[in-house]
């Protein structure tokens, strides 16, 4: 009965679990008043399209259309108490992997991009370089590569 029961419970939480991943798609949202400047930056620099707009939303999507991000202005009438707060520029970044961080790297220095931390490898396996949003968010360029041994 026991092993009836363990059984059960695994199957019904590996389902459970592969209906949640095939339902769920994340986006991260920053509480900005730099929208415009955000919106700049990502669309300019990264190359980013925007999903929708309006005066206090902002939702971006990469190149590619599959990860998108959103920003919102603080202290909005029409949002909860949860969604007013301004994010304070500390504590948040955002890897973007990209098939060939190099290439991304002299392009971005080509336009005159401060970078904070200059392109590099990690004996874990990445080879990247990063620099800051118009909000304080590193961003993280990378290319996975074969982590040493």
């Amino acid at each position: 009965m026991k092993t009836f029961l363990l059984i059960a419970f695994v199957l019904t939480v590996g389902l459970s679990n592969a209906q949640t991943q095939n339902k769920m798609k994340l986006n991260a949202g920053i509480i900005t008043d730099k929208l415009n400047e955000t919106k700049k930056f990502y669309t300019d620099v990264l190359g980013f399209g925007i999903s929708f707009e309006n005066d206090f939303y902002l939702l971006l999507h990469t190149p590619d259309k599959s990860t998108e991000i959103s920003f919102l202005k603080p202290n909005h009438p029409s949002q909860k108490p949860i969604f007013q707060s301004p994010f304070e520029g500390r504590g948040v970044y955002i890897t973007i992997e990209v098939e060939d961080v190099d290439k991304v790297y002299r392009q971005l220095i080509e336009r005159g991009i401060q970078i904070e931390i200059q392109i590099r490898d990690e004996p874990w396996g990445d080879r990247h370089f990063a620099f800051v949003d118009p909000n304080g968010i590193g961003i993280d360029i990378v290319t996975f590569t074969k982590p040493e041994e």
